[in-house]
């Protein structure tokens, strides 16, 4: 098996008893793209060879990794266009079955609804979250003492719980409290996320504490020095934790799962993997559901990519 060549393995892909057509298809073309960049490697090395090698290097990496991240959206919305017999057999041009496709996956499942859904979800623990979480984070700067940075070192502690541990504790919970299957059951877990409680408490070491002080002279409360300093000063911080908590609540799938029992409860993501069972799933079909669950957070990161690389390296306003 070692020592296979890489034509051989494309050759196996595509003669199996369940031929892999659309992954050998991938491989090809990365196959192709090497051989491209090789050959203009070889083409630029006689003339200043170390600063063109090192700037090619630059752009091999460039080229291989946005091919990487583009290549999965370009066959993701290629397949959209497809018969799910064309996506089995790797096909990789735009064809003419989207229309059906959409009519197909809004036919099989109330997309409608369930993006309603996940849309509430998203935006109800979104706010909550970010308002719970950026208080906790500035107490424990602000109001720092030796029991504060204990329990702040046991919050630490639980983000290295995997959830799957979890599951069975907060199902027995939700279960005794009469909450499963409700959107009290998704939201209550998520608007206290340890990680962006660190996030926050991480931003705020660079809030200049000279603000509050002088704020505090002023006679201004403790509650307005949060609400009509802080909050509009971390305005960064709170748009890159925006997106960290939408894009989570947006595409949890496990907990919902086992939350949410009733189809008129079902997020998108749960109405998505509906769209995928059955012994032989529509994927053009599927692709199209994926598409639709993918837009919000595009549109999410794009519209806030500013404030978020700011809030990322601990920007103040």
């Amino acid at each position: 098996m070692l020592t296979r060549t890489i034509s051989e393995y494309i050759y196996d892909l595509s003669f199996v008893y369940v031929p892999s057509y659309g992954y050998a298809a991938a491989v090809s073309y990365v196959v192709l793209i090497l051989i491209i960049i090789l050959t203009i490697v070889q083409k630029g090395m006689t003339v200043k060879r170390n600063e063109k090698i090192r700037n090619l290097g630059k752009h091999i990496f460039l080229i291989l990794f946005s091919f990487i991240c583009i290549f999965p959206f370009y066959w993701m919305i290629v397949s959209a266009t497809n018969e799910s017999k064309d996506i089995t057999m790797g096909k990789l041009s735009f064809g003419s079955a989207l229309m059906k496709n959409i009519g197909n996956a809004f036919a099989n499942t109330d997309i409608v609804h369930a993006f309603l859904n996940s849309a509430f979800l998203a935006i109800v623990i979104t706010v909550l979250s970010l308002l719970i979480c950026s208080v906790a984070g500035y107490a424990f700067v602000i109001y720092s003492d030796k029991s504060k940075n204990i329990l702040f070192m046991a919050l630490i502690a639980s983000m290295m719980v995997p959830f799957a541990a979890k599951i069975i504790p907060m199902f027995r919970i939700f279960s005794n409290l009469g909450l499963l299957n409700s959107f009290s059951a998704i939201i209550l877990p998520a608007i206290g996320t340890p990680f962006l409680v660190f996030f926050f408490k991480q931003n705020t070491h660079a809030f200049p504490v000279e603000t509050i002080q002088a704020a505090r002279v002023d006679g201004l409360g403790e509650y307005g020095i949060f609400f009509r300093i802080y909050m509009p000063m971390m305005k960064s911080t709170y748009a890159a934790a925006g997106i960290f908590a939408f894009m989570a609540s947006w595409n949890n799938y496990m907990w919902p799962l086992i939350a949410l029992q009733s189809n008129d409860k079902f997020t998108l993501p749960l109405a998505v993997s509906n769209l995928a069972a059955g012994f032989t799933p529509d994927y053009g079909m599927v692709m199209v559901g994926i598409i639709i669950s993918t837009i919000p957070t595009i549109l999410v990161f794009f519209l806030l990519q500013k404030a978020f690389v700011e809030g990322m390296v601990g920007s103040v306003k």
